[in-house]
């Protein structure tokens, strides 16, 4: 349908884009008009009358009027305060009114305070909350747009728009409904929920762009797996049978390839290098010490005819201009390197992928720089390279479903060998148990962290801070190494540890970084302060190789159902759903949006059905 340019002003100044993102828009309450036909105490409605008596008491602006209700021939005593002159016209003497209110009885007579007069009794007025128009103006907006006729043209399939209509047209039995229960009626909220996640969807399909690829890439990677002195799982060749499809396209792949920590991504990023070959690939990473590792990865893994080089902040060259010579005259068919790569001067020409490792530590902004470093733009046309991003933060299935029509998602889900982590939590009480457990891993040779939430001491924490829990654990044992995160020397203390330390005392900052075949066991202090995302990631630095690991929750609050539902699961997928359960969104994807997916009615955590009905209807 076409909306006049009027209508369109009103539905821009309430801040609504299109009919159906405005049918979201529900009347706060409604107001049936009909005439009462009984009178009962406290009863509510319009009565027609006629006025007998009308004026202003002495000296106050209240206004009193007697009238008569014409179906009952009984007496009505309506007081009006904070009259005004014009009242007097309204209620004049002799005049037929239908007057709406509740009816109470008092003092052996009938009696009304503030009516509302109506015009056309009868109808069931919608009332909506006043924002940039008034609720009239809004009603009369919704009266003439949200139509059946209309909201099916807008995309909702008729059973879904007859209930929508129903919301802003209401019928006596609708409102019946929704008076018994003071809401609205099931399956109305059902059609709310419809049109709210197909307005979303509708919207999003829109800002996914389709681009030629610079290149089609069909690197035989069978030989590479192949070589390989361990078995791939499923998942993983699943992926890359997928990935492999994306590549040979002519349109520039989008995926985000999420899978739980351990799962094997690496592998996954060389199988991709190997697809692109003979063109190059170019990976960013979040950490130095992520990218090396990516890069011992490398070599140790891929074919010796493809070579890799590793590009980080600390990168020794000559001169930033020798640098940038070497780093593309020199042959490099793989590149690694950390952010600094996004203020390289690019010749971009051979690269057919881009990669993306841990790629909810990269804002759009930084990502969206690195894809335009390496596309080919000319006056015709814009061809970009493929594009990939893997991330171990496993975000629920509803909101991958939700936001496969911005980019495609594929899972590894499978581990290449079981993890056998215990999870408890603990409290003072149980520190000593918790002493001698650290002890005992010691004395076998593996490794354990402790994670503390604050570096500084702080008035306000029920918690020891990084740096007064320095002194205890250094006074008791060897190889205590201790990192805030912000010391320049970060990623060179974490691999000294890695080498050789016994404990390490660290903030968050391990969430995400240094593989550490050795750690048995982490302490996590103040649990509760952190998202069950930011504890799954820190639990999964332990147990890498199939050591059995250990995860100590310390805290101060009792009976945290949180706290309990994250000790009982292990997988990050389910870790999402439970995390979903409790923050209903927050930011699961890092980045895409960094408040997530807000909405009204739908609910992420229970209405899955809904959405896959409307991707089935939408053909998305």
């Amino acid at each position: 349908m076409k909306i006049s340019p009027d209508d369109r002003a009103k539905l821009q100044k309430l801040g609504y884009l299109d009919l159906l993102a405005f049918a979201t828009y529900i009347p706060k309450s409604y107001t049936d008009t009909s005439l009462i036909t009984s009178l009962t105490p406290l009863c509510e409605g319009v009565v027609a009358t006629h006025i007998t008596q009308a004026d202003f008491i002495r000296g106050k602006n209240i206004f009193k009027v007697v009238a008569v209700m014409e179906a009952f021939d009984e007496p009505l005593f309506i007081t009006i305060f904070n009259a005004k002159s014009f009242h007097k016209t309204l209620y004049a003497i002799g005049k037929k009114l239908f007057v709406l209110g509740k009816i109470e009885y008092n003092f052996g007579h009938y009696a009304m305070t503030q009516p509302k007069i109506i015009t056309a009794p009868g109808e069931i007025i919608a009332n909506f909350k006043a924002t940039a128009l008034k609720s009239a103006s809004i009603s009369a907006l919704a009266q003439k747009l949200l139509t059946e006729e209309n909201l099916t043209e807008a995309g909702l399939p008729q059973k879904i728009a007859c209930l929508i209509a129903e919301i802003f047209h209401p019928t006596k039995s609708f409102l019946l409904e929704y008076q018994k229960n003071n809401a609205l009626p099931p399956r109305h909220l059902h059609a709310l929920k419809w049109t709210e996640i197909t307005a979303y969807l509708m919207r999003l399909s829109k800002k996914r762009r389709y681009f030629a690829s610079k290149y089609i890439c069909r690197g035989d990677y069978a030989g590479f797996i192949d070589s390989l002195p361990f078995e791939l799982t499923s998942d993983q060749n699943s992926v890359i049978a997928t990935i492999a499809s994306d590549l040979a396209k002519p349109t520039a792949s989008k995926r985000l390839i999420m899978g739980d920590v351990g799962c094997g991504k690496t592998i996954v990023i060389l199988c991709s290098v190997v697809m692109a070959y003979p063109h190059k690939t170019l990976l960013m990473a979040p950490t130095t010490i992520l990218a090396k590792q990516l890069y011992d990865e490398a070599q140790k893994f891929l074919p010796k005819h493809i070579t890799t080089k590793l590009i980080t902040a600390d990168t020794k060259t000559d001169s930033k201009k020798n640098g940038q010579k070497k780093l593309f005259e020199e042959k490099a068919d793989f590149i690694i390197g950390t952010q600094a790569l996004l203020y390289r001067e690019f010749q971009a020409e051979d690269f057919a992928l881009i990669i993306t490792d841990e790629q909810h530590r990269f804002g759009t902004k930084q990502r969206h720089q690195l894809e335009k470093l390496t596309e080919e733009k000319t006056p015709e046309s814009t061809k970009k390279p493929h594009f990939l991003q893997f991330s171990a933060t496993p975000i629920p299935r509803t909101m991958a479903m939700l936001n496969s029509s911005l980019i495609d998602f594929s899972f590894i889900k499978q581990l290449p060998f079981k993890k056998d982590i215990t999870t408890k939590i603990i409290d003072k009480s149980g520190f000593s148990e918790l002493l001698r457990h650290i002890q005992i891993e010691i004395s076998q040779h593996r490794q354990v962290v402790i994670v503390y939430p604050l570096v500084e001491e702080s008035q306000n924490f029920d918690y020891l801070s990084l740096k007064e829990g320095c002194e205890f654990w250094q006074k008791r044992f060897d190889n205590v190494y201790v990192t805030s995160g912000k010391d320049k020397d970060k990623e060179q203390v974490l691999e000294d540890f890695r080498d050789k330390g016994n404990i390490l005392l660290a903030t968050t900052l391990i969430e995400v970084g240094i593989s550490l075949p050795k750690l048995s066991t982490i302490v996590i202090v103040g649990p509760e302060r952190l998202g069950l995302a930011t504890l799954h990631q820190l639990r999964g630095r332990v147990s890498r190789n199939g050591l059995k690991g250990y995860c100590f929750l310390y805290t101060n609050t009792k009976e945290s159902e949180r706290l309990k539902d994250f000790c009982a699961h292990l997988s990050g997928f389910d870790i999402a759903e439970i995390d979903l359960k409790y923050r209903n969104s927050g930011d699961l994807l890092g980045g895409e949006r960094q408040s997530g997916a807000e909405f009204e009615f739908f609910d992420m955590s229970c209405d899955g059905e809904i959405l896959s009905e409307v991707k089935q209807y939408l053909g998305i």
